[in-house]
């Protein structure tokens, strides 16, 4: 079957699945969650397809690369949901993965199986995973600011309707910045350990700026434990450490390659 239609058929079962879990917001019935996590899996094992049916790793472009954290990021809120319904999540993240399916698909160059070292594949799959939990949380942060600013104005809007209690949505971010701290960490490790050439021309600006968000949210986490920070204050160091994430590996591949036409 075509990529292309494989694609589509991965991104009508996002879009299903976001729909499904929208429903209670817009007033009508709820489906059984067993459809609504099966049409979201059946998104994310096309999806996976699509990304990893080479048979090894494919080389991450700049759409390639969105494309692969989209996947990650849809897989890791199929599982969240599973363990804790949030269901305002998954209408953000599928709608959001199944445009940078589509993206890389109609815009991306053919992406071809790379051959790597196991331990640059272990750093790479490290970094993804960081970045994808972190941007989870990030996702999470927008809809606790939104919820807080709905239960202080006392409008049950429809994302409160959607939400789990403000309590568990904001321990469910610092888990998840946990989560994403520690994954950093390893990422940085094993970039020390098994790039050859951690401060090329081309990696200086990615390690500089991965490592100020290192900091950030190692500030956040242990503003947390020692002063109990939360809420506004969480949510903007939350949103800082994300951009400058998102500046240090998606900002770097749209220079290069996007418009200077250069590999990373």
């Amino acid at each position: 079957m075509p990529s292309l239609l494989l694609a589509i058929n991965a991104a009508v079962l996002y879009l299903a699945a976001a729909v499904a879990l929208a429903l209670p917001s817009l007033g009508r019935s709820t489906l059984p969650r067993a459809v609504n996590l099966g049409l979201a899996g059946l998104a994310v094992a096309v999806h996976a397809i699509l990304v990893f049916g080479g048979h090894g790793v494919p080389d991450l472009h700049f759409f390639a690369a969105l494309s692969v954290v989209a996947l990650l990021v849809a897989a890791l809120t199929l599982l969240v949901n599973l363990a804790r319904p949030v269901a305002a999540l998954g209408v953000v993240v599928f709608p959001l993965a199944a445009a940078l399916l589509l993206t890389d698909t109609l815009l991306g160059p053919p992406t071809r199986p790379q051959t790597m070292d196991w331990q640059i594949q272990l750093h790479v799959l490290v970094a993804l995973f960081a970045y994808a939990v972190l941007s989870i949380a990030a996702l999470v942060a927008i809809l606790l600011a939104a919820q807080e600013r709905a239960l202080r104005q006392r409008h049950a809007n429809a994302l409160v309707r959607i939400l789990p209690p403000l309590t568990l949505t904001e321990a469910l971010l610092f888990r998840l910045i946990g989560a994403g701290f520690v994954l950093l960490s390893l990422t940085l490790v094993t970039g020390v350990l098994f790039v050859d050439n951690l401060l090329a021309q081309h990696l200086v600006h990615k390690t500089v700026l991965s490592v100020l968000a290192w900091l950030v949210f190692g500030a956040l986490l242990f503003g947390r434990w020692r002063y109990g920070w939360r809420g506004k204050r969480a949510v903007r160091l939350t949103l800082t450490g994300m951009a400058v994430l998102l500046l240090a590996f998606f900002g770097s591949k749209f220079v290069l390659e996007l418009l200077l036409h250069r590999a990373t």
